[in-house]
């Protein structure tokens, strides 16, 4: 009876939590929407004249995306207005192609949408050239029915798309918000993944297509890191490149208390599910600390692999000429780029010949089958 009501208890509970949580969303986003309300209802009272005469700008806190339309219908530029900044996105308006110009000059748009048909300039001669001055935004054409053959004529020069007039509020928000996620998506396979020295706290949680290396940090050609400490000793650990790529860590084998180590011999060990990765040590000497408390927590190598999230301390024994052979500073952020580089092309190679997409590949090694993940990660980590 007793385990009954604790088990009943404890589901009320988690009942309680799941209604108080959805009750503060559904507060703050009638909060945002009422703030967004006011943002669009407030008069412009700032002169935007000298960038274009008809320009009205609504600007939002942290915009989903910075939208510029162009269209000669009052009633089109109000209704976009309306619905894409209650959800969230910043817009400005004009009524004439020419004015787009200058505002693409002087501010960053994600997108431009233009009607087909304007007295002074056409949709298609505003693509043209937006898409020469300014070929990072993406252009949608606005177009009604009789104009469709010519709003996909459009895309032949750059336009990424076109939505149809008269439009729900619901239909250009979906369209919108597929619109974004198509740009967000190509952007990030078309940047080159950015290696960067900084200093990390372990709350800070390391994005997909960026890594990071902590000054005074000297990286090892199997990816772990060291770093010696006032005492004279080494901290070891793998690095963001390992982690990144790996995916998530079920154990880690540490090496015995007292074991003494020669460089580029094997250290610790990971584990995912049955498969287990191998690094060796970038230093020579004696393990005299083992972390127990990344042991319990390894969640917290999501954060950052680096700082406290050391594996174990070694008592380095030729410091003075094995450092130098590790990379540190600029040297490891080039290291980076150049193992980023044959890790994509690696990893290229071998999904096309599971017949998939020619994409670029971020924490894939996990969902390999045996035999690629272990010439991936013995070429990669096991040196």
């Amino acid at each position: 009876m007793g385990l009954t009501l604790l088990i009943l208890a404890f589901i009320l509970f988690i009942f309680a939590d799941i209604i108080i949580r959805y009750a503060i969303k559904s507060i703050n986003e009638k909060k945002l929407r009422k703030e967004r309300e006011t943002i669009l209802h407030e008069s412009i009272i700032v002169d935007f004249s000298t960038e274009a005469k008809s320009l009205k700008r609504t600007e939002v806190p942290n915009p989903k995306a910075k939208i510029l339309c162009v269209d000669d219908e009052d009633v089109i530029l109000d209704s976009f207005r309306k619905i894409l900044v209650l959800d969230g996105y910043s817009v400005d308006t004009v009524n004439s192609g020419p004015e787009v110009f200058n505002l693409i000059k002087t501010n960053h748009y994600d997108f431009l949408f233009t009607d087909l048909k304007m007295p002074e300039m056409s949709g298609t001669e505003v693509t043209k050239t937006v898409k020469h001055l300014r070929p990072d935004i993406d252009v949608v054409i606005i177009t009604g029915y009789a104009t469709v053959e010519t709003a996909v004529e459009c895309m032949k020069y750059g336009a990424a798309d076109y939505v149809q007039k008269p439009f729900t509020e619901d239909e250009l928000l979906e369209f919108t918000k597929k619109s974004l996620v198509k740009r967000l998506d190509r952007i990030q396979k078309q940047l080159k993944p950015r290696v960067h020295i900084t200093h990390l706290s372990e709350s800070e949680k390391l994005s997909v297509g960026e890594f990071a290396i902590p000054g005074g940090v000297f990286i090892s050609p199997g990816h772990t890191w060291a770093a010696v400490t006032q005492d004279g000793t080494v901290k070891v650990g793998i690095d963001d490149f390992a982690k990144k790529l790996l995916g998530k860590i079920d154990d880690i084998s540490f090496p015995n208390l007292g074991m003494s180590i020669q460089k580029s011999e094997p250290l610790f060990s990971i584990k995912q599910g049955k498969r287990t990765t191998r690094f060796n040590s970038p230093v020579s000497g004696v393990v005299s600390k083992l972390n127990h408390d990344l042991h319990d927590d390894l969640h917290a190598l999501d954060y950052s692999p680096y700082e406290k999230n050391w594996f174990c301390t070694i008592d380095a024994e030729k410091l003075d000429t094995e450092l130098a052979e590790l990379k540190i500073g600029k040297n490891a952020v080039n290291y980076y780029q150049e193992e980023i580089e044959r890790f994509i092309k690696q990893m290229k190679e071998i999904l096309k010949d599971e017949n998939t997409s020619d994409d670029m590949y971020w924490g894939e090694i996990e969902k390999l089958d045996e035999k690629n993940w272990y010439v991936v990660t013995g070429e990669f980590f096991n040196k």
